[in-house]
């Protein structure tokens, strides 16, 4: 999928930028008229696979934590699964004009395949960790070179993973054409890549060095993912503590504190839940999710009126979410707006005809028809 200009694109990111200071490109995004935000939201278009995910990979215990290969390879299925545009860090910047694109090539996706005999997800598992010269099709003869060489590594056993999680040690990935790489099992490492005859360890926890310029980030970006790791082991308080640090650092950032209001919630902090719900609107106002989660909050709260109203800001926002339509037909429902409600249902199933929110709004449909039937007679 060909990736338009900046202009009106939201851009999230999935792990931490390993080559450049996520502030600094959201200001430059921000230049060109565009949204970064950390995090994949319902408005995202753009979702880039930071390099750290590797990193953290890496060091997690026997590579089964957060982010092993099993679990990029699923949120990488997922976010193209919604139709998002998935883009490597460099194809990030090359896209900013914040670095230069590789020499023209020619080589399509295809043709890499068949002259590598690389398979087709390893290939573009590899390019969205930015393993070849180029992010993408067309590729480059150096990309087929490397196309080869990966393909003799997975042979001999080697994973995606280890090998994306080593190429940049040694430097501009295209360097590696010229250099003979050896599976680490040869040598008793079975996660390592080795240079020509193991003389040369690629070491895939050193990913660039950004120096002291990008330590706020990397304390940022850390705290993060300690706060999504908290917030998904079910630990709600620490998870929000968390993320209130994240919000020390930067208080502009809505998802931050969007996460928070979720995570108190799930705490039964309500009061402190909706602040924070307001809060994440006031930063971003076009933030749907969160006008959606405060009015069920609401909702909950027996705030019927404020959950309405809520409710039609979401639809108002995105009118291809279906969750606002349902829970807004049910407020008008149990209000005795049964006219309402069957439209707002029909709309419902206009969105979802498929799962089990479907069946319960054709119910509510024949149950409105039926009423209405009735009066009628």
């Amino acid at each position: 999928m060909t990736a338009p200009a900046v202009p009106g694109a939201v851009f999230g990111t999935i792990g931490a930028l390993a080559a450049f200071p996520l502030r600094l490109a959201a200001r430059e995004v921000e230049r060109q008229h565009g949204q970064l935000r950390r995090g994949v939201t319902r408005r995202t278009t753009h979702v880039v696979f930071g390099r750290a995910l590797l990193v953290k990979a890496g060091l997690t215990k026997a590579g089964l934590g957060k982010n092993s290969d099993s679990e990029i390879e699923r949120r990488v299925g997922a976010e193209r699964a919604a139709g998002r545009i998935l883009m490597s860090e460099n194809g990030f910047l090359r896209l900013l004009g914040l670095m230069k694109a590789p020499e023209a090539s020619s080589l399509s996706r295809q043709s890499l395949i068949d002259q590598s005999r690389l398979s087709g997800a390893d290939l573009d598992r590899l390019s969205l960790f930015d393993a070849f010269e180029h992010d993408g099709e067309p590729y480059s003869f150096r990309d087929l070179i490397l196309a080869r060489k990966y393909a003799g590594l997975i042979a001999g056993g080697a994973t995606w993973g280890a090998i994306a999680r080593s190429v940049h040690r040694s430097g501009p990935v295209a360097s590696l054409t010229a250099k003979s790489l050896n599976v680490g099992s040869q040598h008793g490492r079975p996660d390592a890549i080795y240079l020509e005859g193991g003389q040369s360890e690629l070491d895939g926890q050193l990913l660039f060095d950004l120096g002291a310029a990008a330590q706020g980030d990397d304390t940022l970006e850390d705290l993060f993912a300690e706060a999504e790791a908290a917030e998904e082991g079910g630990d709600h308080d620490g998870a929000a503590a968390l993320y209130q640090r994240c919000l020390a650092i930067d208080p502009t950032d809505a998802i931050a504190a969007f996460n928070r209001a979720n995570c108190l919630r799930g705490s039964g902090r309500v009061a402190e839940a909706a602040h924070d719900y307001a809060r994440a609107i006031k930063l971003d106002p076009a933030f749907v999710e969160a006008w959606f989660n405060l009015a069920g909050l609401m909702s909950e709260q027996g705030r019927d009126a404020s959950a309405r109203r809520h409710l039609q800001k979401a639809i108002a926002l995105d009118k291809t979410y279906a969750d606002p339509v349902f829970n807004l037909a049910r407020l008008e429902f149990d209000a005795g707006n049964l006219l309402e409600a069957r439209r707002l249902w029909m709309r419902y199933l206009e969105l979802d005809a498929v799962s089990e929110w479907a069946g319960v709004a054709a119910r509510g449909v024949q149950f409105v028809d039926m009423q209405l039937a009735k009066s009628a007679g």
